[in-house]
């Protein structure tokens, strides 16, 4: 019995909706199986399952066996008492299982239209009760996080189970496993590929309690990450000198990754760089004090831990586990998921055989070759020799390969200070890069024209909108005196973010494959942005060497990137072997993982063994098991960036991302023509190390 989807023609005009998942990941994506619910198990025996399928079979012929089968298995297996008895689930089987083909198209059409209101207005609620947490708005109150942590969409599964919405999906739109849509996909139409991604959404039933109980824990870890900022202004080296200016705070991480990277070249960069990584060091360790956690009020030593107020000594209060409390939280939380996914049954596979639909073993595989490769130890000889001196862990962030035309971070920040003073300014400006960019003014004009840009409280993110009528949010962190550069390069990459969020929204055609196969996919459009930020600042690069700089600049990014990717995996990986683990054997964890990650793939490049480093990353706090999309993202954008050369960058970028949301190989396939590997980029970096020498 092969699988098949019902042959339908793609109707032009049909809805379009980008929804948002009833709980990101863990609930509407996952291999569908006999799930239980608080414990329950279906009451449906198999001799009522075959006596259904019989029926069907008898009532509409073998054509539709496939479908009959899957959908009779389907349904049956996320069947409650409360939806029924045995006969009630033959009853709503041989009533609502539809044959006719333009029956089917009008209900999936009807589907599309309103799941974009319902899921779309629930996301906008969600969006708009975040706000003060997400957005520079002053204070945070009390009642602004437990509005922060409500999800007002926790029961609308429990309710489209109840009013069997979803049974009706269930039963005529079945679920097709990763191995299934890669094999079967490149023969399908868009429409067939909305088929199968509307045969995603129902695959377990999660009470709504433990649904809101994880976004609760979600918005505690986003919050305690969004405060965490050490003032620099601060900070004393061994002299009691301070190095950094009054007032300068900084996220941690992303600002202060970005402030090692900006002390490149600069008058005392070096004592600054190595200050900033005993900060990271001690955050990693948790020795560091709370006192100096988003306050300006004491003066602190990072290298020996010494606290100062106005010049007097005061015993330091270490904050603890307090980090990786929030990671164990995240854990337990997703953890509570696991019963109700029997073939998808931890959160890592989860995320990665049905979010990122890429096999976890592909993965490791990918990055373990890429931080081992030989090229990466020649780029490390070349970044130590245009240092003139040995590397240092926090090399990790060399950004000397980007020339930025010879312009200091400094005067860069003069120059969007000024362009960009405040989030309306660059609002108004989005037309005119996207015109810079290539895109035709009116293409320019309408994508512009659903995004909102707004100050973020964290380092910026791109918030993409549920529905067609609701614009995708651009935030990016500015200061009193205007936008500065490191906010500038992240708001250009956001704003990637959001047209590949617009596109995929507005363009695709089919509404249920709204978006792209995975996050890494639009990171990748980000990407491209990001490194085309001075371009849009009207600066022109005019080093003949810049192309060959630029793919050693993405190939060392790249390699950081795999390393802390490596460790987030191994992270949940231990903490699946060791469920019953309080935060104190976690952070001993996640210490001896960072170490052993950088003693395998990092140590022999800077020369030192036992470095924690690869552990600073906020996302493995706040975002579980994202930041693979990071490393995939530039591998995926380095592919496009090269497909594009001698291209149309608008057009194409406008083309690739109207593809949909296929799975990752069939994206790849039609967008370039080959799959995601590192060879191309292997290739390009042994070119550039070649031409630079």
């Amino acid at each position: 019995m092969q699988p098949a989807l019902v042959n339908t023609t793609i109707k032009q005009g049909s809805a379009e909706m980008k929804y948002i998942l009833i709980l990101a990941v863990a609930v509407l994506v996952a291999a569908c199986g006999p799930s239980g619910q608080d414990g329950e198990t279906s009451p449906i025996a198999q001799t009522d399952i075959d006596s259904v399928i019989g029926k069907l079979l008898e009532q509409h012929g073998s054509e539709h066996e496939f479908r009959i089968t899957r959908g009779v298995n389907q349904t049956a297996a996320l069947w409650r008492r409360a939806d029924g008895d045995p006969e009630a689930f033959e009853t709503f089987c041989l009533q609502r299982f539809i044959a006719d083909r333009e029956e089917l198209d009008l209900v999936f059409d009807r589907l599309a239209v309103n799941f974009e209101y319902l899921f779309g207005y629930m996301g906008r609620i969600g969006f708009e009760l975040k706000r003060r947490i997400h957005e520079d708005r002053g204070p945070i109150h009390p009642v602004d996080q437990i509005f922060a942590a409500y999800n007002p969409s926790a029961h609308v599964q429990q309710d489209l189970f109840g009013n069997k919405i979803a049974f009706i999906i269930t039963l005529n739109f079945p679920n097709y496993s990763l191995e299934e849509k890669n094999e079967l996909g490149k023969e399908w139409s868009d429409r067939q590929w909305g088929y199968a991604r509307l045969g995603d959404l129902f695959t377990a039933r999660v009470p709504a309690r433990i649904i809101q109980e994880n976004s609760k824990v979600y918005s505690e870890a986003q919050l305690y990450i969004s405060e965490y900022n050490i003032y620099a202004g601060q900070l004393r080296d061994e002299q009691g000198r301070q190095l950094f200016p009054e007032g300068m705070k900084l996220l941690s991480h992303w600002n202060i990754r970005d402030e090692i990277k900006s002390n490149y070249g600069q008058p005392r960069g070096l004592p600054k760089q190595e200050m900033l990584y005993r900060v990271m060091l001690r955050i990693i360790n948790q020795d560091i004090p709370v006192q100096v956690i988003n306050s300006p009020g004491f003066q602190w030593n990072p290298q020996t831990n010494e606290l100062f107020k106005e010049g007097e000594a005061l015993p330091a209060q270490p904050e603890g586990v307090t980090r990786y409390q929030h990671l164990l939280n995240n854990f337990h939380s997703m953890q509570r998921l696991d019963p109700y996914y029997p073939n998808l049954n931890t959160y890592i596979k989860r995320r990665f055989e049905s979010g990122m639909e890429i096999p976890r073993e592909e993965v490791k595989r990918l990055f373990k070759e890429y931080a081992a490769s030989p090229l990466i130890r020649e780029t490390a000889e070349l970044i130590s020799l245009r240092l003139g001196r040995p590397l240092r862990p926090f090399d990790l962030w060399y950004n000397g390969f980007v020339g930025r035309a010879g312009i200091s971070e400094e005067n860069l920040s003069r120059i969007t200070q000024s362009r960009y003073p405040d989030a309306r300014s660059m609002n108004d400006d989005l037309p005119r890069i996207l015109r810079d960019l290539g895109y035709e003014r009116k293409t320019a004009e309408l994508i512009a024209s659903k995004i909102e840009v707004d100050p973020a409280r964290g380092s910026g993110h791109a918030y993409g909108a549920s529905m067609r009528e609701m614009p995708s949010h651009l935030r990016t962190r500015i200061g009193a005196d205007g936008m500065d550069y490191k906010g500038y390069n992240i708001a250009v990459h956001e704003f990637g973010h959001n047209v590949e969020q617009t596109i995929s929204l507005h363009r695709v055609n089919n509404p249920f494959i709204s978006g792209v196969p995975n996050t890494a996919f639009t990171e990748a459009l980000a990407f491209m942005f990001q490194k085309r930020d001075l371009q849009l600042l009207g600066i022109q690069q005019r080093d003949p060497m810049m192309e060959h700089l630029e793919v050693l600049n993405i190939f060392w990014d790249n390699y950081e990137m795999m390393g802390v990717s490596l460790v987030d995996m191994m992270v949940w990986e231990w903490l699946y072997e060791h469920s019953k683990a309080d935060a104190r054997r976690l952070k001993e964890a996640v210490i001896r993982i960072a170490r052993e990650v950088w003693n395998e793939y990092y140590a022999d490049v800077f020369g030192e063994k036992d470095i924690p480093l690869l552990a600073i990353y906020s996302h493995m706090i706040q975002s579980p098991l994202y930041l693979m999309n990071y490393p995939y993202g530039r591998l995926i954008m380095y592919q496009l960036e090269d497909y594009i050369k001698g291209r149309d960058f608008a057009k194409e970028t406008l083309r690739m991302f109207s593809i949909g949301r296929v799975t990752p190989e069939h994206w790849m396939h039609r967008a370039v023509g080959e799959q995601i590997s590192n060879q191309p980029i292997f290739s390009a970096a042994e070119k550039a190390l070649k031409a630079m020498r």
